[in-house]
């Protein structure tokens, strides 16, 4: 998932792939917890993919505030 590619996607679709990927977070720390989960990177890549939505989100709020 390209920073590029997020930037031209609406809000909304930027506030939905945040759930989505909240859940899917979710999903893959309770398989850890349960030790289905193979690929233990997965996690931490979907921290960082939240995160990256969630600063386009951030900086796009504070644009439409300062003009």
């Amino acid at each position: 998932m390209k920073t590029a590619t997020l930037r031209e996607q609406t809000d909304e679709e930027l506030r939905n792939m945040e759930s989505d990927l909240a859940r899917e977070l979710w999903q893959a720390r309770f398989d850890n917890h349960t030790n289905q989960l193979d690929n233990t990177s997965k996690i931490p890549k979907l921290r960082r993919q939240i995160a990256t939505v969630k600063t386009l989100l951030t900086e796009r709020k504070n644009a439409s505030e300062q003009g």
